[in-house]
């Protein structure tokens, strides 16, 4: 219908990059069903978010509802952190496979976890699942330095991550951002010359963060944590038919 357009150049799915990885705060399945016919062609993979799965009713029919529409769906890390806190790692894994889901985020945003003992549980699961693995604190005092992302980052991916998570919070106001929720641009400039990006995915809750990595990584950069009901906007902003990247593309 819009054929006559030249839009930047989007991957299709199933994509290594360019993905949009969607944060479900407690969605009903009627709302699940609304939101997939939607926008279900741009969302990549399905973040329960937090411990919304503990809470949330028909939790496993959800999953399964997601699945159907072809989108991988997760726990989300601090599920897995109080699981490990608990001793419950075989328990969870367990549940994952019971679920029948392909993909699983480890974490330590806000657990104590020996660097050591996590790349082991990510070895040992990557040979199962797509692993997403989370770099950052969330909380906002910790300052984390340039080098030290660098190095957490590339031996997650030498363990086997499929994508490095790049901490944000449901806020963006922690981790790769500032308390403004600013980028760090020196820090994500570190990051864009050591990696390819298309191995992170970068947290991004907030439109003008979103803008701001469209603009300088392109309209195939990983975003993270994106709101269900931001989902459109999002690719909107990817092909520069909104405002904030239309000059940018066009």
């Amino acid at each position: 219908m819009f054929e006559f357009l030249t839009l930047p150049e989007r991957t299709t799915k199933p994509r290594e990059s360019g993905l949009t990885h969607v944060l479900d705060k407690g969605l009903s399945l009627e709302q699940v069903r609304q939101f997939v016919e939607v926008a279900g062609d741009y969302v990549d993979i399905v973040k329960l978010g937090w411990g919304t799965a503990v809470v949330t009713p028909n939790v496993k029919e959800k999953i399964a509802l997601y699945q159907s529409f072809g989108i991988p769906v997760c726990f989300g890390g601090t599920f897995f952190e109080v699981c490990l806190l608990q001793n419950k790692v075989e328990e969870y894994i367990a549940l994952v496979r019971d679920c029948e889901m392909t993909c699983i985020e480890i974490s330590d945003g806000t657990i104590d976890m020996e660097e050591v003992d996590k790349l082991a549980l990510l070895r040992r699961f990557a040979k199962e699942f797509k692993v997403l693995s989370e770099v950052g604190s969330k909380d906002e005092a910790v300052v984390i330095t340039p080098t030290k992302w660098v190095d957490s980052i590339k031996r997650e991916l030498e363990a086997g991550a499929w994508k490095v998570i790049t901490e944000g919070r449901e806020s963006g106001t922690v981790g790769i951002y500032r308390p403004t929720g600013d980028v760090k641009d020196g820090l994500l400039e570190e990051i864009r010359t050591a990696f390819d990006t298309s191995q992170i995915l970068f947290e991004a809750p907030i439109k003008k963060q979103q803008a701001w990595f469209i603009k300088q990584f392109g309209a195939n950069v990983n975003l993270g944590n994106i709101p269900p009901e931001e989902v459109i906007s999002v690719e909107t902003l990817r092909v520069g038919v909104r405002g904030d990247t239309l000059l940018h593309f066009h």
